[in-house]
């Protein structure tokens, strides 16, 4: 008997499912993960959707950081809050070995949800200028939160699968890129101690579900923030001749920036100079004092980051001097470094990742302009590594490609994560690392 179409395509996803779970049961840990997740599947969707509909911004977590800690503590971690702000800190020891730090971000954003979702957020915060704004997790830290939560319970609750120390992180202010040195500076590693690794992930708004991508070296970028204040003379739009016209002033230093990567940097060095934002004038027949304007600048090396910053200068203050302007008010801030994978550490996760997951569904992830203060951590002399996590279901994916349609990026308003299977995907390849990060002593030998 011929079976039907769709009965043949149920098999054979049905046999892929199966392939997976003989897979992943044959990694020490494997098959108790699968179990522990069966069983455990409705509370970790509950504590999705109670993290995305109560999202904070940035150094304003206090519920999140109260409910995150409060899951750790009945995991039975040792937890101390308030480190850094509204930083959490949860610790497990479990004998003698290395320490590995798990970390996962807190904060949400200032975006006001359209996912038409049952559970989406109706949270609502004063912006630094006054408005009201929508918040929501549009950048999936409620994934990261709830992934850590899950995979804090399991190794809680299975130790006999590892030795070592487990410090856990929830770090405050991931979108503002200064929560990491804020806890840094809390003195995080002389309270705590300073672990031998450190991991974390982070959603992938195009990647589909079941799947992880990471790689060794950069793969986000140095961010920082100019902000330029052109000074000029005001006076009469009839009358320019009497003034030194700031808006002018502006035009030209936005087009002489653009030299700067295509003139000034390598090649080979990727770089960015955006100017995101200008604010000028007042009225059609006035000509103002000043003109304002806001940069975002990315790039990898250090090196790179310096020739960009101070040539933004030069030229601002060239600009300046060419209109026998005053000099211009320059201000670098919102600095967060370039994320580097360790190599060694990426290395043996990716192999762990592959045994666990299948060769095919751990893919290289491309270095992107995008910042992320977890780099805070290698730079404190941690090795770490970051992966990707796939978030949006394949039929969805398909959906979007059939439609000629974009997907909702991270930060969108219309983007949201297929959390089940994200989730399912995640914490077994966070535990399957700690595993083989912290074997227990006779699995040394």
């Amino acid at each position: 008997m011929q079976l039907p179409y769709s009965w043949l395509i149920l098999l054979l996803l049905v046999g892929v499912s199966t392939a997976q779970e003989l897979r992943t049961s044959s990694v020490v840990g494997g098959a108790e993960v699968l179990n522990w997740l069966d069983s455990n599947s409705d509370q970790l969707r509950s504590t999705y959707i109670h993290l995305h509909t109560h999202p904070e911004v940035s150094f304003a977590e206090f519920e999140t950081a109260e409910y995150v800690a409060a899951r750790w503590r009945e995991a039975g971690y040792d937890v101390t809050e308030a480190v850094g702000g509204t930083g959490v800190v949860g610790m497990l020891r479990n004998g003698t070995g290395p320490c590995l730090l798990l970390r996962t971000d807190l904060d949400a954003l200032p975006v006001t949800e359209a996912t038409g979702l049952p559970y989406a957020s109706q949270a609502t915060v004063k912006t630094d200028s006054g408005a009201t704004s929508g918040v929501m997790h549009a950048c999936g830290h409620d994934i990261h939160m709830t992934n850590l939560i899950g995979v804090a319970q399991f190794l809680a609750s299975h130790r006999e699968l590892w030795q070592g120390t487990l410090m856990l992180i929830g770090q405050p202010a991931e979108e503002r890129g200064s929560g990491a040195i804020a806890m840094l500076n809390d003195r995080l590693f002389d309270r705590f101690g300073k672990p031998d690794f450190a991991m974390a992930l982070h959603c992938e708004g195009a990647t589909p579900t079941g799947k992880v991508a990471l790689s060794p070296g950069y793969s986000l970028a140095n961010v920082d923030s100019v902000d330029i204040t052109i000074r000029g003379k005001g006076g009469h739009g009839s009358a320019p001749d009497t003034t030194v016209d700031p808006i002018v002033q502006a035009a030209d230093l936005v087009m002489s920036l653009q030299t700067l990567v295509s003139r000034e940097i390598k090649p080979q060095e990727p770089a960015v100079v955006t100017v995101g934002a200008i604010h000028g004038g007042t009225k059609h027949n006035i000509i103002g004092d000043t003109c304002h304007l806001q940069l975002t600048v990315r790039s990898y090396s250090s090196i790179v980051r310096e020739k960009l910053l101070a040539g933004i200068k030069r030229k601002a203050l060239a600009v300046a001097q060419s209109y026998a302007a005053p000099d211009p008010l320059i201000k670098f801030s919102e600095g967060t470094p370039a994320l580097s994978n360790d190599s060694p550490l990426t290395a043996r996760v990716t192999d762990v990742f592959r045994q666990a997951l299948g060769s095919e569904n751990v893919l290289p992830m491309e270095p992107v302009m995008g910042g992320e203060d977890f780099s805070q951590f290698g730079l404190a002399g941690v090795p770490i590594v970051m992966f990707r996590l796939g978030v949006i279901a394949p039929e969805r994916l398909a959906r979007f490609q059939t439609l000629g349609l974009s997907l909702p990026s991270l930060h969108s308003p219309a983007f949201f994560p297929d959390a089940d299977e994200a989730l399912k995907t995640g914490i077994q390849a966070m535990v399957a690392a700690t595993i083989d990060l912290m074997p227990p002593e006779e699995k040394k030998n």
